[in-house]
Parts: structure tokens; C-alpha cells; sequence
């Protein structure tokens, strides 16, 4: 892969995140299913411009989103102290569902789901959101790469 098709693809990601907050946004609003919410947002707000990796990453981001929305919530509320997640703005809980879900069910690398995370939130919400979302998803990223170690360290004692 190429540097330039590697930027595009970077770009396409972080694009395809974008979307998929919007159809968390939207069904934190609606009461319509999550396909219906997934295929109403490609269908009158999609960026028609996007190419087709960038809508199925966006839509797996979404989806797996929504259909796990109670463990993720679960490892959020774990974290967040005194934070109680129907009362975190709208945005941030969803920033936060995006990320932990990156960290949970796909590969992506955590420092760049974090990062990827707090450059969202810097479009999407306030600078005091970005410190609130860097704490929590640090924390659970935390956990998560003390739950691995310790795998790995359980498998390689006898």
C-alpha cells in the first residue's frame, strides 16, 4: 500500500466514523429500529460522494454499536464515576460507544481508536468533552490491555 492510498484510507476511516456517529445520534433520538435508523440515515443524510468501504465501515461501526449497546455501556459506566451514561451529552456517550466498541470487537489499534476518538469529539462537542472522553476511554483501555496480559501470562505459566 502505497503512502497516498494509505492517507486516503485514514481518511476514509476516520469519515466512516463520522457517519456512524450520526446514526448513533440519531437512534439515541428515534424510536425507529437500528436498520431502519442505519438504511434512513444512508438513504437522506449520507454523504453520496463516499465510496462503498467507507459506507460498510461506517455501517459495521454503527450497527455492532447498537447491537452490543449494553456491554459497551456497561465497560462506560464501569469508568465513568459519578457520570450516570443517560445524562452525558449525546455526542460524548456516543464517542464513547464508537470507541469502546473499536477496542472490544475490532482490531484497530487502541492509541489510534483513542486518538481517532478525541479528534470527533473535538468537532463534534466541546474541549472539556475531549478531556472527559480521554480519561474514561484511557481507563478502559487500561483494562483492557491488563485483561490481555494477564491471558497471556495465565497460557504461558504451566
Amino acid at each position: 500500500m502505497t503512502i497516498e492510498s494509505q492517507e486516503t484510507s485514514q481518511a476514509n476511516r476516520h469519515k466512516a466514523r463520522e457517519c456512524a456517529l450520526q446514526i448513533l445520534f440519531a437512534a439515541d433520538m428515534a424510536t425507529e429500529s437500528p436498520e431502519g435508523q442505519i438504511e434512513a440515515y444512508w438513504r437522506e443524510l449520507g454523504d453520496e460522494t463516499l465510496d462503498e468501504a467507507t459506507r460498510e465501515f461506517g455501517t459495521k461501526l454503527a450497527a455492532g454499536c447498537l447491537a452490543n449497546r449494553e456491554a459497551i455501556d456497561e465497560r462506560i459506566r464501569l469508568r465513568a464515576e459519578h457520570w450516570r451514561i443517560e445524562r452525558m451529552a449525546i455526542v460524548d456517550r456516543n464517542v464513547l460507544r464508537l470507541a469502546v466498541f473499536e477496542f472490544a470487537y475490532l482490531d484497530t489499534p487502541n492509541t489510534v481508536v483513542i486518538n481517532e476518538a478525541l479528534e470527533i469529539a473535538r468537532r463534534f462537542s466541546t474541549y472539556e468533552a475531549t478531556q472527559f472522553i480521554n480519561g474514561i476511554l484511557d481507563a478502559i483501555r487500561q483494562d483492557i490491555e491488563g485483561k490481555h496480559s494477564e491471558k497471556t501470562q495465565a497460557s504461558s505459566n504451566p
